[in-house]
């Protein structure tokens, strides 16, 4: 049971890490220029940008409490592991 739990925390902080890496790819590519000077970001959504920060900061609080699961499963171990000592 444990372990189940201890690996969807993983799971979901492996989740969150990937998300958060796309959502910023997202933004800075918003902000890239050409050699020119000329800008060669997206011009598919003006609110892309924001949609694209609004996601990394969703990602952010998923992984804040996948992590928080693991931490809880880690001390569940711990607690197991003294009261069978």
């Amino acid at each position: 049971m444990i372990n189940g739990v201890l690996g969807s925390g993983l799971q979901g902080v492996q989740q969150g890490i990937i998300g958060m890496d796309t959502a910023a790819r997202k933004i800075v590519s918003a902000g890239v220029e050409s050699e020119a000077g000329t800008p060669t970001g997206r011009t598919d959504a003006p609110g892309s940008v924001a949609e694209s920060l609004i996601d990394l900061k969703l990602y952010e609080r998923n992984v804040q409490a996948s992590s928080q699961v693991v931490k809880t499963a880690n001390e569940m171990v711990g607690t197991l592991l003294d009261t069978s000592a």
